[in-house]
């Protein structure tokens, strides 16, 4: 099952209750945990936890300091406050390379992090201080890249992942006031090295991931704006977002088809991501009301939008030539072009009710094709992730459009038909996989 790699150390855990009750022996165990990149040998150690809890412990140390300084901040001579303030953050970061030439790496890690929360207070309290404060996103990215070396030297997942969501929050502030975040590739690299040469990491691969669309977009935003100097969103952002999320998706096969476990297992959970947000956005078209405003937008960049557009759909197509995936690609690049060639070429907003009822259509077979495609893979979670959205598109249609109780009866009739038919399919097919073992 492919979603197992994301709870990989939770099997790891069961494992050795298998071993310690004779059911499979220590080799076939460390066979087991390989195969998913896990280290049976090491799995008592609860390493990860311990990491987490050490830095969370040190995060708050560090926010009850920042809050008795703040509370005290005008009874405390300037000068004092400074040399308080450069004392704290020296001598942290001191204690944490002590520790890390101690070999002591999770404690140097956690210190490293309220070295680097100390830094950012200096940052905040010495232009409180000197009335430094022109452009307020200049102070979060000297935050973030002063902290970033600390978690690229140390290849940690935590600490890059604090300079990282710093970054984007340097990121935005800085969009939104109409200026480009020349640097921002610097965290994305960064980012990148860590996740290739340490453990693997969620949080620091989701926000990687965010950063480099961001990035993009951003990137688009530069060059469709009016004067080349302020980037601001445009609608053709809307259809550029969606075909990079078709972009992402395949991207996620050819990951998953790599021999690399920790490829393997990236690609399951970008596959997870991708496939969350596409139905959240066929739910949210199954109303009227977005089609209607997408209907009336004024397209001002159609040319380069398209070609771009052609890039990523191109270049999604042939990487699913290359898993395996290239009839469930086409599936899922003609209709996610039809639907732009829809909302581009149409100009009557009536038409929004007749997509409205399309996209309704849509999504009830995207939930038969999960539950199918679960039924068929042994994929759990697309088949329950398919029940799901059949009924929560017929309980929204039914109060939407229906609303008596001669409609009501219908409707949960069809819902039962199709749960009943999914029941009596999972059992044909479980059936048939287990004879078939048995054989």
């Amino acid at each position: 099952m492919r979603l197992i790699r994301l709870l990989k150390k939770d099997l790891a855990q069961e494992i050795s209750t298998w071993v310690g009750k004779d059911l499979i022996s220590a080799d076939q165990a460390e066979s087991i945990c390989k195969l998913y990149g896990v280290d049976y040998h090491s799995i008592q150690s609860l390493s990860t936890g311990y990491n987490l809890l050490v830095s969370l412990g040190y995060l708050f140390v560090g926010l009850a300091v920042i809050t008795l300084l703040g509370a005290n901040w005008d009874d405390i001579p300037r000068g004092l406050r400074m040399t308080g303030l450069l004392v704290l953050t020296l001598g942290t970061h001191g204690l944490a390379l002590r520790s890390l030439v101690a070999g002591e790496r999770p404690r140097a890690a956690g210190l490293f992090l309220l070295g680097n929360l100390f830094y950012g207070a200096s940052i905040i309290l010495i232009a409180q201080i000197y009335h430094l404060g022109e452009h307020m996103p200049d102070g979060v990215f000297w935050w973030a890249l002063g902290s970033l070396p600390f978690g690229v030297l140390l290849r940690d997942n935590w600490l890059t992942l604090f300079s990282c969501l710093l970054a984007i929050l340097w990121f935005w502030m800085e969009f939104s006031m109409g200026f480009f975040p020349t640097l921002f590739p610097v965290f994305i690299v960064a980012a990148v090295y860590v996740l290739v040469g340490s453990k693997p990491s969620t949080m620091l691969f989701l926000s990687a991931a965010a950063s480099i669309g961001f990035y993009i977009e951003a990137l688009l935003s530069l060059l469709w704006s009016a004067d080349r100097q302020r980037p601001e969103f445009v609608p053709e952002h809307l259809l550029v977002s969606a075909a990079l999320f078709v972009f992402a998706y395949a991207l996620s096969q050819w990951m998953h088809a790599r021999e690399s476990v920790k490829s393997k297992d990236y690609g399951a959970l970008l596959s997870l991501w991708t496939l969350r947000f596409a139905l959240i956005v066929m739910f949210t078209l199954t109303f009227e009301d977005p089609w209607r405003e997408l209907i009336q937008i004024e397209w001002s960049h159609p040319l380069s939008m398209w070609l771009i557009l052609g890039v990523l759909l191109g270049t999604a197509l042939w990487l699913g030539s290359k898993t395996g995936q290239l009839g469930t690609l086409t599936a899922l690049i003609v209709f996610c072009g039809l639907s732009m060639l829809a909302v581009v070429l149409l100009n009557d907003t009536e038409s929004a009710t007749t997509m409205q009822v399309l996209y309704n259509i849509a999504l009830v077979v995207a939930g038969i094709w999960l539950i199918v495609r679960g039924i068929h893979s042994g994929i759990s979670h697309y088949f329950f992730l398919g029940i799901a959205t059949i009924l929560l598109i017929a309980l929204v249609r039914y109060i939407d459009l229906i609303g008596d109780y001669i409609g009501g009866a219908i409707l949960f009739i069809v819902i039962a038909a199709v749960l009943l038919g999914a029941a009596k399919f999972w059992k044909v097919n479980q059936t048939a996989r287990a004879r078939e073992v048995r054989s």
